[in-house]
């Protein structure tokens, strides 16, 4: 089992002989007793140490080790402008949604990556998940980096916070307090080391208003001032992918007009605030999915109608405004003969979320009697959630992602999680085939040029530097 260092004495302990702190730096002296043990060690210190300043100290090691070892948080703004110019295409980027067991699903979507050849892949946490999940952006960027160090990948690595999203009722009482939130998700996203963030204020669009552009007008403004700010916070030289969002997901099929509308609203309040300032990189549409599927009375999940022509139609505009494409929402719960036509008609990115968490809860090697206690606690923490008509097995499917945080200790020390990440690897790596990104790691290598960024040492770990 890993060990939870209990103070900065203990951690360092914990790394020798592995590494060692030099006056303001990290010394990596048994690159592989690191990537193979070491790290292990700092992630979950980071992710489960009660104090502070071990946690900080342990956030640290890990991005400074990222930096030591080629594995630096990166922006896929050039590979996304590189598509906008028609310079590559015929694949579709995964944004895989990491809840639950983050640092062993990072190395493992990072080794099944390194197998392929794949550079362009994406790990990402929405702002919702970040609650239900005990994981602030800190807490997942270095999940991710040790999760990528322990692989042994020496490549980029894209963090993206998924779905900065607009509350609708809390904007209708309160737009600035609103918007104030978002800014702040903003900030401690890029603090973290994030360098890319979707805003959605899709939830703002108003289809009572009488013509098209008033209708995405609260939309276009506010998806324009934030990117104004996240401009504002580069501080390394590093362009921020920006994603923007034009139709709700779960709601009706967005149209040509309505992105239309958009980016052109977009452009001229960006310019407004900020003249010439490099725009969105790519936009979600509404195609016909749902967030997490939708459950049937046993449990099971509802066929999806994806329109992949209304996906291949705003993609080709939004590439005609410079961007890589389209983005597909809620796509993990889709039949797996459906991953190919995404790179056919060029979708940009497609995101995957509950898939994955599915494939967790559902395997057979999963503890019986932890499903039983997550189940206890959904009906005992969650039970306002549940819809009328709702069998269990929909009320618990709808729920059960509420307690990946309650339970993110035992879900990081399963003893059965090995058999588990296989199965999950085999789903990647399938994905990776059907996406057409195997084989990419020599175009991001040809876009991408990620900056090495070195933080201020904690003061705890300067005092135990000078201590010897």
């Amino acid at each position: 089992m890993p060990n939870v260092a209990t103070s900065t004495a203990d951690l360092l302990s914990t790394l020798h002989p592995a590494a060692h702190l030099d006056g303001d730096g990290l010394v990596i002296d048994d690159e592989r007793a690191f990537r193979e043990g070491g790290v292990r060690d700092l992630a979950w210190t980071a992710a489960f140490s009660t104090d502070e300043a071990t946690t900080a100290a342990a956030q640290w090691l890990v991005w400074e080790a990222s930096q030591a070892l080629g594995a630096l948080s990166a922006s896929i703004q050039e590979l996304y402008a590189a598509r906008g110019r028609g310079e590559v295409a015929g694949f579709t980027v995964p944004a895989i949604n990491l809840r639950a067991q983050t640092f062993d699903m990072a190395r493992t979507v990072f080794e099944a990556a390194m197998s392929a050849e794949v550079g362009a892949v994406i790990l990402e946490l929405a702002r919702s998940e970040q609650k239900y999940t005990y994981q602030r952006p800190i807490d997942f960027s270095t999940a991710v980096l040790a999760g990528a160090i322990a692989a042994g990948w020496r490549a980029p690595v894209f963090i993206q916070g998924d779905h900065y999203q607009f509350n609708a009722k809390k904007y209708a009482a309160d737009p600035e307090a609103m918007t104030e939130e978002i800014r702040r998700a903003c900030r401690l996203a890029v603090d973290a080391g994030y360098r890319n963030i979707d805003i959605d204020s899709s939830t703002l669009v108003d289809l009572s208003k009488p013509t098209v552009d008033a209708q995405q007008r609260e939309n276009y403004e506010r998806a324009a001032e934030l990117t104004a700010l996240i401009r504002s916070l580069e501080g390394d030289g590093v362009t921020i992918s920006v994603g923007g969002e034009i139709g709700e997901v779960g709601s009706k099929n967005s149209t040509v007009e309505e992105l239309q509308a958009y980016l052109d609203g977009y452009r001229r309040e960006l310019d407004a605030r900020r003249p010439d300032a490099v725009g969105i990189s790519k936009v979600s549409v509404q195609t016909g999915t749902s967030h997490g599927g939708v459950p049937l009375p046993d449990g099971s999940v509802a066929e999806v109608k994806l329109d992949f022509e209304v996906l291949r139609e705003l993609g080709d505009m939004a590439r005609a405004y410079g961007l890589a494409g389209a983005v597909q929402h809620g796509a993990s719960t889709l039949p797996d003969e459906l991953f190919h036509r995404f790179p056919a008609v060029e979708t940009a990115e497609i995101h995957l979320a509950t898939g994955f968490q599915n494939a967790l809860f559902e395997h057979p090697a999963f503890p019986a009697s932890l499903h039983r206690e997550i189940e206890a606690w959904c009906s005992g923490n969650a039970a306002e959630e549940r819809k009328p008509g709702q069998t269990d097995q929909q009320f618990v499917y709808t729920t059960r992602k509420k307690a990946i945080g309650p339970f993110k200790r035992q879900l990081w020390d399963l003893e059965t999680k090995d058999e588990i990440l296989a199965a999950q690897r085999r789903k990647i790596s399938f994905l990776y085939t059907e996406l057409g990104v195997n084989g990419s790691r020599e175009m991001v290598t040809a876009y991408i040029r990620p900056v090495e960024v070195h933080r201020p040492m904690p003061d705890i770990l300067r005092e135990a530097v000078a201590a010897g």
